[in-house]
């Protein structure tokens, strides 16, 4: 599994893990919180490279496994993960890459990590301002965001990037709610 650290791994409950499903190459990030709002430390990433031509079972058994080893490595809080998108041309690839997901997400909830789905078109736009961002416009884009020597490689390793930042920023959101609701609520029972 190529990977690429950058920094130490911060708290366990910090972090957050972005997927970009694959059967043949699933990209993988793992971002923690930076002391500034809205910015983030890549801790690692990398890419997943499953065995082409073998058998989907075992491609699955291998992803599940890489998976699990990063979860354990990082142990991080969340994962975001890519939605799937089926055009209507082509809705085997749709089939085929609900696996990937189906594993991706059956190994974050045995290991108890929070699930934020993120729509690619989401995570494009919050680096790009476009939904329909091009790969090497979120390559920059990415590159840009965490202020990378170099732009991430190969493609799938941005994506993943892009959805872990989408995911992060989702999830602090989610907590200034949360946070928001609770002194409401304890105003009211006064």
């Amino acid at each position: 599994m190529p990977r690429v650290p950058r920094s130490p791994s911060p708290a366990p409950t910090t972090c957050v893990l972005g997927i970009d499903p694959g059967l043949q190459r699933t990209g993988y990030a793992v971002l923690a919180p930076a002391s500034l709002p809205r910015e983030a430390h890549l801790v690692e990433a990398g890419v997943v490279t499953l065995p082409r031509g073998a058998p989907l079972g075992t491609r699955l058994v291998e992803l599940a496994d890489s998976l699990a080893a990063l979860i354990a490595r990082h142990s991080p809080a969340v994962l975001a993960c890519e939605e799937l998108y089926a055009h209507y041309r082509h809705p085997r690839t749709a089939i085929l890459m609900g696996h990937a997901r189906g594993v991706v997400l059956a190994t974050a909830a045995r290991a108890g990590l929070a699930i934020v789905p993120v729509p690619s078109t989401q995570a494009k736009k919050l680096l790009t301002g476009s939904g329909h961002a091009t790969k090497p416009q979120m390559q920059r884009a990415v590159t840009a965001a965490l202020r990378l020597p170099v732009l991430p490689e190969p493609h799938d390793v941005a994506d993943a990037i892009a959805i872990a930042l989408c995911g992060l920023r989702l999830r602090a959101a989610t907590e200034t709610v949360a946070a928001a609701v609770a002194v409401r609520r304890r105003r009211v029972a006064r």
